[in-house]
């Protein structure tokens, strides 16, 4: 028995053995050790004869060992155990410990890694908190729990802030965002500023704009200092029935402290878009408010918008802020092109194409195919179409008035000549057909059209006959720039302008170069003349801008493709200038677009098929009209 005994003792010592050499890391030369998985502490299969030896390391983490540690801390805290500070608040001291304050505050690590006073001190004066705030936030730090309420949150979002607990802060912010309202969003705007928070900035902000009729009958708007207000009413986001509610809200905002506020209304004013008040409004209500009638500068205000009534057609040339009107309006910007030559078939096409969102729409055809036409809008958002080419080579006498909100054209009266390759241009009220050609000869003649008694009338005639012109409005007066004069169709460098006041026509600075089939607009004071037809480089992409007060021309960048008879039309201070020849049976369906201050072209879109001696006007809708109803 006894040797039996020790046989087993000896065995026992060799089992141990073996598990020691498991288990114990040596070093083995070109070995390689895999971590295994540990055989399941139910099983009773020896470690030894186990196939699946354990493995040689075994990491074990205990979940509630964070919490565990927290809540000893918590405990030391409240018994004043193993604290190394002493954080004192209007004469509260807290007793907490520097390890727990560096890892819950980088406010607090940066102090305690610092060379300052309070690096080493004991006591440690904390200013800008109060009392409550200071304990909730400890609370915080040893608990990773903390209660925010109603009353409680900005001072608590302003504490965090200072000690930098950005997961406090952040939450505050999420509180405050979820209790907004039309009586505290601006409140809540103006403190997120002050605190950094941008996200919850920007969403009250935007909650301010969204809901801005029902913000501006609280308290809190009549409160905002002017800066702040001039923000809001100048946003393009500014959402409201109708610009009248804004010029309302604003009154009583100046009325509230009318005294101290009558230095900053004018640059208020600036902000409200007078010019898309109704007339009626203005005369009624913006002209007789006392301030506005007693300020120079809020009366010059008032008169841009009265012009822009007044002077619908001279619209395009005076595009100022106030004239777009904001995004609630519901007006979008489109360019209408008519007709034209796709690959020499004569087209009856009409489509509108969208400059925001690029799309295309399809509307009511021209009752007949036509090209080398003359197409213009009145201030009233009327487009004519005058004269042109039909398919057999005739010139036209006929005119045509269409309504975009109805979709639909009308014939008008018929020019008193028949022409083609005219240049055309709206002025004060009248359509001026200048030039072209009546299927015999080229023309020296215009007429001009009374849309309110529907009839053509001659003018005087130009000092030469011309086909092809590229013909604009700007100020009371009628530019004709260059034209073909011989078979060939090379153009001329001459500018001509008519003054309807008495009826006579000034030669003008010629142009740089000869052009025929060029594109023109007009915009602020300068007069844009692109692309063409010019004799010794034939078609040109070369681009020359007027100076209408020095009377002098300069080159502009270059258009990246040359074009002859394209469209072009006038959107938000941008030039589009649309398809247009290359040469001969070579048309664009590109659309380039020109942006004046940085004398840049790029091509942005293209049209639904490539064309030339289209027709282009711009014209602001209601985005209504533009969806397809088909």
């Amino acid at each position: 028995m006894t040797s039996n005994s020790s046989d087993t003792s000896l065995n026992m010592a060799g089992d141990i053995s073996s598990i020691v050499r498991v288990h114990c890391p040596i070093s083995l030369p070109n070995a390689t050790f895999r971590r295994q998985r540990l055989p399941s502490t139910d099983s009773d299969t020896s470690l030894v004869g186990n196939d699946r030896p354990p493995a040689n390391e075994f990491e074990f983490t205990e979940p509630g060992h964070a919490k565990q540690v927290l809540n000893e801390f918590m405990e030391a805290r409240l018994r004043n155990e193993f604290c190394d500070v002493i954080l004192c608040v209007d004469g509260t001291k807290f007793p907490a410990h520097r390890v727990v304050l560096a890892a819950s505050s980088p406010y607090f690590k940066a102090m305690f890694h610092s060379r300052l006073l309070e690096a080493k001190q004991n006591h440690v004066q904390i200013k800008g908190i109060d009392v409550e705030m200071m304990m909730l936030l400890l609370e915080y730090a040893y608990t990773s729990k903390i209660t925010i309420t109603r009353s409680n949150c900005q001072s608590l979002l302003s504490a965090a802030n200072l000690l930098q607990m950005l997961p406090v802060k952040a939450a505050a912010c999420t509180f405050l965002q979820q209790h907004m309202d039309a009586s505290n969003c601006l409140g809540i705007h103006c403190f997120a500023e002050q605190h950094a928070c941008t996200d919850l900035q920007n969403e009250a902000k935007d909650f301010v704009l969204a809901n801005f009729s029902a913000v501006c009958v609280n308290e809190e708007f009549l409160s905002l200092p002017a800066p702040k207000l001039i923000e809001l009413t100048s946003s393009d986001n500014l959402e409201i029935e109708k610009e009248e509610v804004l010029f309302q809200a604003v009154q009583r905002w100046l009325e509230y402290d009318a005294e101290t506020r009558s230095s900053d209304f004018p640059m208020v004013l600036e902000t409200i878009r007078l010019p898309q008040l109704s007339p009626y409004f203005l005369h009624d209500c913006v002209e007789l408010c006392a301030i506005i009638k007693n300020n120079p500068h809020c009366a010059q205000l008032v008169e841009e918008a009265k012009l822009f009534h007044l002077l619908p057609d001279r619209r395009s040339a005076h595009i100022t802020p106030r004239t777009k009107p904001r995004k609630s309006a519901g007006s979008i910007n489109v360019i209408i092109a008519v007709g034209g030559e796709d690959d020499k078939v004569v087209l009856r096409s009409v489509e509108g194409f969208c400059v925001k969102t690029k799309v295309w729409k399809t509307l009511s055809c021209l009752p007949f195919a036509i090209s080398k036409h003359g197409l213009v809008v009145s201030g009233r958002n009327t487009i004519y179409l005058i004269g042109g080419e039909f398919p057999d080579g005739n010139a036209s006498s006929s005119c045509w008035k269409y309504d975009p909100v109805l979709d639909h054209w009308q014939e008008v009266a018929p020019l008193l000549d028949p022409r083609s390759e005219l240049g055309i241009a709206m002025l004060d009220g009248y359509v001026y057909a200048v030039g072209g050609w009546n299927g015999a000869c080229r023309l020296d003649s215009v007429e001009r059209y009374d849309p309110t008694k529907n009839e053509w009338s001659y003018i005087e005639p130009m000092r030469i006959a011309v086909t092809s012109p590229a013909v604009v409005a700007h100020e009371g007066m009628l530019y004709v720039t260059g034209g073909a004069i011989l078979e060939d169709g090379d153009g001329i460098e001459q500018v001509q302008r008519y003054n309807p006041k008495d009826n006579t026509w000034t030669d003008l600075a010629p142009m740089l170069i000869p052009r025929s089939g060029a594109a023109i607009c007009a915009l602020d004071s300068c007069i844009y003349v692109v692309g063409g037809w010019h004799a010794s480089t034939e078609n040109t992409n070369r681009v020359e801008c007027y100076h209408i007060e020095e009377n002098t021309w300069e080159y502009k960048s270059p258009m990246k493709e040359k074009r002859y008879r394209p469209g072009i039309a006038v959107i938000d201070g941008k030039i589009y200038v649309l398809g247009g020849e290359e040469g001969w049976d070579g048309y664009h369906d590109s659309i380039e677009c020109y942006d004046v201050e940085a004398d840049v072209w790029d091509i942005t879109a293209h049209l639904p098929s490539a064309r030339s001696w289209l027709g282009c006007v711009p014209l602001q809708i209601h985005k209504s009209q533009f969806v397809d109803k088909s």
